[in-house]
């Protein structure tokens, strides 16, 4: 009995984070900006004028093309796609059809299931650029479409996959890699509900055999689903596309035509809204008012100013500083905060090759010391101070550190935030004295150390005046002191917490029980 499978395709817009927009000298706009604001008469299409490709639009195309593994095209060209709508004035939207910037890349994305993560290669069709269309807007009360024409010519780079995905959690993991990629070569934000990430995708059925060979046609009529502005958008519209479809399979009738679908989030399914078009549709030729591009060598240049891209800082961050993957990839999904980690974790690696303690030791020692600084440092910077940052109503701030008067997170600075780490690993601060330090790192900016003598939270290194307090609390738990004697040795952690309580947390354990022992058993 054949089974079914999803064949899923994506067609991405991302906006692209320039000044001005495409073809004209108009500024992008944001949510600000009164309707019909930034506007000129190239970008509504009045007769007579002419486009001039944005540079850095072109570059930032290249960018993610090189990101993406594609090969950049040495000669490219824009042309007219004609349609006519309301959203586009000049009748076509100025695109690239045949020769595009990037084309034949490829990503490997990981993606989380049930049993683990699995890596997923996802080839790449095209990358090319095209000019934004305007906004319309439904005035439900009058029933009146109005039109708002800041958005139109906005620079998009569109990319379009080859239909390798089989499930909506492959899609879902490939557009949050996308959009970190695009943060990550600062293209542009690529906030899916500001519609700076858009996302349209096109799902098919087909059928498998019991070796897995594909029946029938390899593909069929495809729904082309719109209107995604989530991660969660994308992946329950698949969802549910895959049940209405694998529906019409099992009644012996499967689409026969593509067709364009919008997803309804209220409803939570997609609505019919179209026939989908053919490329043949859109009459495609060479725009005539823009001359080709030759890109070679600025894909040359761009090449080699690529950076660290997230999956490569990832592993990097697994590799060098012990962190475990799933900390590594919370701290990658903000570049700003892997830029503060990889600096304060420079000062912290410097301090652990200071130790006297570990001079000439084996490596497998410094490997699980590595590991207890990461283990340390990650729960620190996520739960704790992500904590302390929650119940301040604030957020991690992109405040790139390094800069003179920047710091991260409020007012604390990679430096300053090794040296805590440094303080709780060598026992000098304990953990709940640690908060109360992290806390005014983070309100006032100064650095631990001096926190703690303001506050007197540092160990208690004096012997004698610990040994007063550990006489004074034996002295009032006369019948505690008799069951120990008498065999109770397990009230040793009863002492212990009486001594941490009384001394606030700042009595050194070790010392503690060492005290308390002789105490006890003499």
């Amino acid at each position: 009995m054949p089974t079914l499978e999803p064949v899923i395709g994506l067609e991405i817009h991302i906006q692209l984070k320039t000044k001005s927009k495409m073809f004209c000298g108009c500024a992008t706009h944001d949510s600000a900006v009164a309707p019909n604001t930034n506007i000129c008469p190239i970008c509504l299409g009045h007769p007579g004028t002419l486009p001039v490709p944005n540079e850095q639009a072109v570059r930032s195309a290249i960018l993610i093309g090189l990101a993406l593994n594609c090969e950049i095209a040495s000669h490219s060209k824009f042309d007219r796609k004609n349609y006519f709508y309301p959203d586009l004035p000049k009748g076509y939207q100025i695109s690239q059809f045949d020769l595009p910037v990037a084309a034949h890349g490829h990503l490997t994305v990981s993606v989380p299931g049930p049993g683990g993560r699995t890596s997923v290669r996802i080839d790449i069709t095209r990358a090319h650029l095209e000019e934004d269309a305007a906004k319309n807007l439904h005035h439900a009360e009058t029933g009146k479409t109005y039109v708002d024409y800041n958005r139109g010519g906005t620079p998009l780079v569109e990319i379009v996959t080859e239909p390798d995905f089989t499930s909506p959690a492959q899609a879902k993991a490939f557009l949050q890699e996308l959009r970190l990629i695009a943060r990550y070569l600062n293209i542009s934000d690529a906030d899916m509900e500001k519609g700076h990430l858009r996302c349209d995708a096109n799902i098919s059925m087909r059928q498998r055999d019991a070796a897995g060979a594909i029946v029938g046609p390899r593909f069929h009529p495809k729904t082309e689903i719109k209107n995604l502005n989530s991660f969660k958008h994308v992946e329950r519209a698949l969802e549910y596309e895959i049940q209405r479809q694998t529906k019409l399979w099992e009644s012996d009738a499967p689409p026969a035509e593509s067709t364009t679908r919008g997803w309804d989030d209220v409803k939570q399914k997609t609505v019919e809204q179209r026939t989908k078009e053919g490329s043949a549709d859109y009459r495609y030729f060479p725009e005539p008012d823009i001359p080709p591009l030759e890109l070679t060598a600025l894909a040359e240049e761009l090449r080699s100013q690529i950076p660290e891209l997230p999956a490569a800082r990832r592993a990097r961050f697994i590799d060098e500083y012990g962190l475990r993957p799933e900390d590594a990839a919370q701290i990658c999904e903000d570049k700003a905060l892997s830029e503060f980690t990889e600096q304060a974790f420079s000062e912290l690696h410097a301090w652990l090759k200071a130790l006297p303690e570990l001079d000439d030791v084996q490596d497998e020692i410094m490997d699980k010391e590595k590991t207890r600084i990461a283990k340390l440092f990650a729960g620190w910077l996520l739960s704790k101070l992500g904590g302390l940052l929650a119940d301040r109503g604030m957020a991690y701030k992109i405040m790139m550190p390094g800069k003179a008067g920047s710091g991260y997170a409020g007012k604390i600075t990679p430096e300053n935030f090794a040296e805590f780490i440094t303080l709780i690993a060598t026992g000098k601060l304990s953990s709940k004295s640690g908060l109360a330090v992290l806390g005014k790192m983070l309100d006032d900016g100064d650095d631990p150390s001096h926190i703690m003598e303001d506050l007197k939270l540092g160990k208690m290194e004096d012997a004698g005046a610990l040994a007063d307090i550990i006489d004074r609390l034996l002295a009032n738990h006369p019948e505690e002191v008799a069951r120990y004697q008498a065999g109770k040795t397990e009230l040793l952690q009863l002492f212990i917490g009486l001594v941490l309580k009384e001394t606030e947390g700042t009595a050194d354990p070790k010392l503690t029980a060492n005290i308390l022992k002789v105490k006890l058993e003499s």
